[in-house]
């Protein structure tokens, strides 16, 4: 397709459009005709940028998950504590952006973030964090935290509170009691499963690196 000879929109200004359009009407309504319109521009303006609209929405990832604040690093110099902060921050990144979580489910390549993976094994490494468990940490904790945090974007805003939802008390007794004694908070719970695996993961390093003793 012919390119116009002057681009009339910027890049960031197209992705921050195509955000607001699947924030307010939803993924079903995002086009490139839509994004045009809302920038109150032609379509063809949009090639000046983009090669497809599957650019648009890797951009659209890129940039919501930018949006993650880099928690301070605290004085106490607990590195556990730094990671579970990262990992809630990235849920409510996720969480303001609801109608967003199909296109970060499909277009979240991790080359996408290799920066972000390298700042948190650097910081991982100053800690004295074990280099053999920098893949482990940082593997494990994207695919919980992604898991965990698109599972819950994903259900109807109604439900979202409730961590199991549609439990009938005289179908499921068991479950229904479970849910009564949880006093945890969908994102408590978040935090509480982070926590255990970071000291799941340490806890068998330690004891796998433990010098073997004679019975």
């Amino acid at each position: 397709m012919a390119r116009p000879p002057k681009p009339l929109i910027s890049r960031a200004a197209a992705v921050a459009g195509a955000i607001a359009i699947i924030d307010s009407e939803g993924l079903e309504a995002f086009s490139l005709a839509r994004l045009a319109q809302h920038l109150d521009v032609k379509t063809p303006s949009l090639y000046h940028h983009f090669s497809d609209k599957t650019e648009v929405l890797t951009e659209v990832t890129r940039a919501i998950v930018y949006e993650t604040r880099i928690p301070r690093r605290p004085e106490s110099g607990d590195w556990q504590e730094w990671v579970v902060a990262y990992s809630l921050n990235f849920r409510d990144v996720v969480l303001r952006h609801r109608n967003a979580a199909p296109v970060l489910l499909q277009f979240l390549p991790r080359d996408l973030v290799t920066d972000m993976f390298e700042a948190a094994a650097v910081y991982l490494a100053e800690r004295g964090v074990p280099v053999r468990l920098h893949v482990q940490l940082l593997d494990g904790l994207e695919k919980l935290t992604l898991g965990v945090t698109l599972t819950e974007a994903m259900r109807p805003a109604a439900k979202s509170a409730r961590v199991f939802a549609n439990v009938n008390r005289a179908a499921h007794p068991t479950l229904s009691a479970a849910m009564h004694s949880n006093q945890l908070t969908p994102r408590q719970l978040h935090e509480q499963m982070v926590r255990s695996f970071l000291h799941g993961v340490v806890r068998d390093d330690e004891e796998r690196m433990a010098p073997a003793t004679d019975d």
